[in-house]
């Protein structure tokens, strides 16, 4: 019972964490490619830093510490890395096209989760997984190829491994100081990549940069918090429900309206995370 409970909490964090990535992709797509790259980088994860910084200090002297140095600085420059590569592809794709290839990640973190972590997921595990993904691609279908798709993809093996990564975090550290540490230890290498391509940012584009810096954080909290809580192989699908938080934004901001096709993706990824054996004992 415990176990089931915890799972329930880390796909429930996991679905709220992908609403606010999702919010967060918005917020890159209206910066228009107006910020460098590297610059977004920094900037970000300094603001990042910044919003921490006061929750951090108030957590005990033990909780401050980091357990895990190497791990953390790790998962540090996957978030950089990611996010990089995440602004250039949202930057120079469509919306729909871009997350498509995120939300390859979910699928990814299957046969990571096997090699680095030794979770093997269920043959039905697997079989909703790629039900999930081709509702990915029926939805979200790349209707054309483009050189920054590989930036998409580097996003979404950073994501893949930043949340499998999560699993090897010691349980005792919390998730303040996770983030901050994470954070704090990216900051240097994009400082040093930043210096070389500052340009002027206008308040529009400041105010842009601090809110994907802070939905950012906080599915990185939250995703965290559901990857100790519970096997990636588990909950993993949840992560495919932000697809449908991008598919209603895109409607919403960017006048994208989901056809006939679209409608039927979105069965295919919502059908595999329905809870089947609990609707049939309630008949």
């Amino acid at each position: 019972m415990p176990q089931a409970i915890n799972t329930t909490h880390a796909i429930f964090f996991l679905i709220i964490g992908n609403l606010f990535a999702s919010l967060s992709d918005v917020t890159v797509k209206l910066l228009d490619g107006g910020v460098s790259p590297f610059q977004y980088m920094f900037l970000r994860q300094l603001i990042a830093v910044i919003l921490i910084w006061p929750f951090w200090r108030k957590v005990s002297t033990q909780q401050r510490r980091l357990s895990a140095p190497y791990l953390t600085l790790f998962r540090a420059h996957l978030v950089l890395i990611g996010s990089g590569c995440m602004m250039v592809s949202i930057t120079y794709l469509p919306l729909a096209t871009a997350n498509a290839i995120f939300y390859a990640a979910p699928l990814l973190m299957l046969p990571l989760s096997i090699v680095l972590l030794k979770e093997y997921p269920s043959f039905g595990k697997v079989c909703a997984t790629s039900i999930a993904f081709v509702g990915v691609l029926v939805v979200l279908r790349p209707s054309q190829y483009h050189w920054a798709a590989l930036f998409a993809l580097g996003t979404a093996v950073t994501l893949a491994l930043f949340n499998i990564m999560a699993r090897k975090l010691p349980k005792e550290q919390s998730v303040i100081t996770t983030l901050f540490w994470t954070s704090l230890f990216s900051l240097p290498v994009a400082a040093l990549l930043s210096v070389f391509h500052w340009q002027p940012i206008s308040i529009r584009e400041w105010l842009w940069i601090a809110a994907s810096s802070l939905l950012i954080l906080l599915y990185n909290g939250l995703a965290v918090l559901a990857y100790q809580r519970a096997p990636a192989s588990q909950i993993a699908l949840a992560e495919y429900t932000g697809l449908i938080f991008v598919v209603l934004f895109g409607v919403w901001w960017f006048n994208e309206i989901p056809d006939t096709l679209t409608a039927f993706g979105i069965i295919l990824i919502i059908l595999p995370l329905l809870p089947i054996k609990a609707l049939r004992r309630t008949k």
